[in-house]
Parts: structure tokens; C-alpha cells; sequence
């Protein structure tokens, strides 16, 4: 367990030092968030904030899960949590080309929407094949074909089906999170709580793994790595914590797609190799809140000619109601802690239950 304490406190010292030195590095090149015209008026302030703040918070990742395994040498990097890491990166590299071309060509849209599709598809198929891969001792891979909520149920959807409901999971996840990304440490404060979440089922997955009990129960989890799973979750917790410091209103920094697509990748990779893909719904429930509000405006536009909101995604909607940023950042918090507090304790349940 000292892992998981080690990964969250390394990733948590990284982002405090090391994101006020990338402001200025962004800075220097004049490297400035592109403020689109038809947004709120008031975000117009925050032009030229540095952008593709996510490095921080990814780099902090990584080099904090890379030390943790050098001082806890006798528990070594799995394949779970180097292919969640890789997913984080791969589509973290994506968001960076897209900030790039914002902030460089001064294109506010960044990547042609193929370009960023192929780019996401990529990372994102790659994860799902590789995450069939790699059999443990047991015969266990980091995912599995069968679908999951607290556990997996059900028979195998084979791994075409897998491979294609991975993709989509991945895909929804980010965009989900990227579209939150909208208001000052919003989306980081949001993904906080999940990720801590996550160190909660991958410790109590430990504790209850079948490997270690005398007899394979329905109280038991057949998760490859959930140890290791913890302390990824814990190292992008502690980061991310670090990253708010310097994100939260007013925003020093913003993380940009860079971020925001690594940050839903990494979610997305938690649940999948955790057999909790479901159960995401519900922990990131603001995520899926604010991607509904986007499909229901653009619907209801397209059928009817009206819209739904004063303004897609939600966030905007309640800031052209004249609500403060920092008030719905909170209440999003909120709405965001319960989300999480529900998911746990069906998670819970779900082992009282068998």
C-alpha cells in the first residue's frame, strides 16, 4: 500500500513545482488560449491564458508511478497500468497537436475534426487490442470480453464486440471530459474525485481478488492488476490535485485538449481494466450530465429549430443565466460528489450482495 501513497504524494509535489514552470515556458512562446467569438462574453478576459496545461499533470503521472516502482522494487510496473499510462499519454498527444495548431496557426477550432478522429481511433483501438494481450499466470488479461458493472457478468461478447465497445467507451469518456472543460478547474476538481475512487475499488479489488482467496466466490474480483490500477489512479489524483493549485479560479493555466483527452482516456482505461466499465456512467455522472446536454441541444435544434438550452455545454447555459463561475463550479462539484458517493456505494453493494 505504500505504493499508492508514494504515487499520490510524488504526483501531487511534480504539479505543484513543476506547473508554474511551464507557465512560464508558455508564456515565453506566447503560447495563449484562442477564446472562440460565439462563447460567453465573459471568458473573453481570459485570452492569452496559457494553454496545454496537461503536460504537467501527464508527465507528473508518469515519472510519479515510475519512482514509486523504483522505491517498492519488489512490486514491479504490470501490464494494467502501463497500458492505462499509455492510453493517458497516446491520447494526451493527440489534444497537444490540437492545442498546438490553436495556439501556433491561431485556429481556435485546432485539428480537423478527421484528423483528431483518427488520431483518437488510433490510441484508442490500439489500447483495446493490447488490453486482450498479455495472460498472466492465472490466464487473466487487463480486460476482458465480458461486459462489467462491479464486476464482470454475463458471457464473452468476443473480442471484435470488445474491441469496438472499448473504443466507444474511450471515445465518450474523453470527449465527455473535454466538453467539461469549459470553467476554471472544473473538469480537474471533477476528475479528482473519480480517480480517488479508483483507488478505492482497485484497494478493495486487492484485498478481495480471488488469487488470494481459499476458494473463487461471486465476493471475489477476477481483476488482473488492481493493485497497480491504484496506484496509477492515485499518481493521476495526486497530479491533478497538484494542477488545481495553479487551474482554479482565476486560472493561471489552462490544461487544454492536452488535458482534457488524457484525463478521459485514463478514465475510461481505469474502468475497462478495473471490469467496472458501467459503473463509469455513474462515477463520472457530471461528465455524462454535460455531453447529454450537448446531444439534446444539438437534437432539438435539428428537429425543431429551437434550442434547449440558452447554451450548450451545461456550464454556459447557468453562466448566461448570470450565475458566477466559481458558484457552478461548486455546484458541479457537488452534483459530482454525489455522483461518486452513489457509484461506491452500489460498488459496495455489489460485494455485500455477492
Amino acid at each position: 500500500m505504500r505504493q499508492i501513497l508514494f504515487a499520490g504524494v510524488i504526483g501531487l509535489v511534480l504539479t505543484l513545482i513543476g506547473t508554474p514552470l511551464l507557465i512560464r515556458v508558455l508564456a515565453r512562446h506566447g503560447y495563449g488560449q484562442m477564446i472562440r467569438d460565439d462563447g460567453p462574453a465573459a471568458h473573453h478576459s481570459k485570452r492569452g491564458t496559457p494553454t496545454m496545461g496537461g503536460i504537467a499533470f501527464i508527465l507528473a503521472t508518469i515519472i510519479a508511478y515510475a519512482i514509486t516502482h523504483v522505491i517498492v522494487p519488489d512490486k514491479p510496473p504490470t501490464a494494467s497500468g502501463l497500458l492505462v499510462l499509455f492510453l493517458t499519454a497516446g491520447l494526451g498527444l493527440v489534444g497537444f497537436l490540437d492545442d498546438y495548431i490553436k495556439v501556433v496557426k491561431q485556429r481556435s477550432l485546432g485539428l480537423r475534426a478527421k484528423a483528431k478522429l483518427v488520431g483518437q481511433s488510433a490510441v484508442g483501438l490500439a489500447f483495446a487490442v493490447l488490453a486482450l494481450q498479455f495472460h498472466d499466470s492465472r490466464g487473466l488479461t487487463p480486460a476482458s470480453t465480458k461486459l462489467s458493472f462491479v464486476q464482470d457478468f454475463g458471457w464473452s461478447i468476443g473480442p471484435v464486440l470488445f474491441v469496438i465497445w472499448a473504443y466507444f467507451m474511450i471515445a465518450a469518456m474523453s470527449n465527455g471530459v473535454n466538453l467539461t472543460d469549459g470553467l476554471d478547474g472544473l473538469a480537474t476538481g471533477a476528475s479528482v474525485m473519480v480517480f480517488g475512487a479508483y483507488v478505492f475499488i482497485g484497494v478493495w479489488q486487492h484485498g478481495q481478488n480471488c488469487a488470494f482467496t481459499l476458494t473463487a466466490t461471486a465476493n471475489c474480483y477476477d481483476v488482473r492488476d488492481p493493485l497497480d490500477l491504484a496506484v496509477v489512479a492515485s499518481a493521476l489524483m495526486g497530479s491533478c490535485f497538484g494542477f488545481l493549485w495553479w487551474n482554479t479560479s482565476p486560472a493561471k493555466i489552462f490544461m487544454g485538449d492536452t488535458g482534457s483527452l488524457a484525463l478521459g482516456g485514463a478514465l475510461a482505461g481505469l474502468a475497462i481494466c478495473s471490469r467496472t466499465e458501467m459503473l463509469l456512467a455513474l462515477l463520472g455522472g457530471l461528465f455524462v450530465l454535460i455531453t447529454l446536454s450537448v446531444i439534446i441541444q444539438v437534437s432539438s435544434f435539428r428537429m425543431t429549430g429551437k434550442r434547449v438550452f440558452k447554451m450548450a455545454p451545461l456550464q454556459h447555459h447557468f453562466e448566461l443565466k448570470g450565475w458566477s463561475e466559481v458558484l457552478i463550479v461548486v455546484r458541479f462539484w457537488i452534483i459530482q460528489g454525489l455522483c461518486v458517493a452513489v457509484g461506491l456505494g452500489l460498488f459496495y453493494a455489489g460485494w455485500v450482495t455477492g
